[in-house]
């Protein structure tokens, strides 16, 4: 009887431990499925707090996934595999922000980890992607990006990743308004309905 109360404990408590410590979860609603990211404010506190301001006032909804990249397409020899999404402008409804290497936080671009997209450093507003595979040409000091700074990792996928790897796989056109993204480009962008806290 004993036994049988300790493993019904364990089994109430195992969807509390399930969660890292300090770390917020998101939903991603996509035409091809949900996505559920676990953010590390911890460790990555300003890339967070933008993500989750994204989210909160719901600036990602009606946004894609527009690209995916591979070493079958991609245009830097420092090769990646990864999906990008966001509102595909060049501006952003909210400020830039500051970049948070990998050095800093200690998060590493392995399979299913989201970072922020950008040009110069602290210059990332609401484009992101996220991994497939371990890709370290992404962390600092890699060569994916010629300052040698790397991307802001700040979370990862914990439940969805059969929705990532569909979208990685969704056929792309030849052109691309910028030479780099050629053959990059999703024919199809799979549309965020909705981004919110989980």
């Amino acid at each position: 009887m004993l036994a049988r109360r300790t493993l019904l404990g364990l089994l109430v408590a195992l969807p509390l431990a399930a969660a890292a410590p300090g770390s917020v979860r998101v939903r991603m609603v996509t035409d091809l499925g949900p996505i559920v990211i676990e953010l590390y404010p911890d460790k990555a506190p300003v890339t967070v707090a933008n993500f989750l301001a994204y989210a909160d006032q719901h600036l990602l909804d009606g946004g894609a996934f527009y690209r995916t990249v591979s070493p079958k397409n991609d245009n830097n020899p420092a090769t990646i595999s990864v999906i990008q999404g966001g509102l595909n402008r060049d501006d952003s409804p909210l400020p830039a922000i500051p970049h948070e290497t990998t050095k800093v936080t200690g998060i590493l671009h392995t399979d299913g980890v989201i970072s922020m997209a950008r040009g110069e450093p602290g210059s990332a507003g609401s484009e992101f992607f996220i991994c497939i595979g371990d890709n370290p040409a992404l962390d600092f000091g890699g060569a994916r990006n010629k300052d040698g700074q790397g991307f802001a990792a700040f979370g990862k996928v914990v439940e969805g990743m059969d929705v990532v790897r569909a979208i990685h796989d969704a056929p792309t056109v030849s052109k691309a308004d910028d030479p780099y993204m050629k053959g990059q480009i999703i024919e199809k962008p799979v549309k965020i309905q909705k981004l919110s806290r989980n």
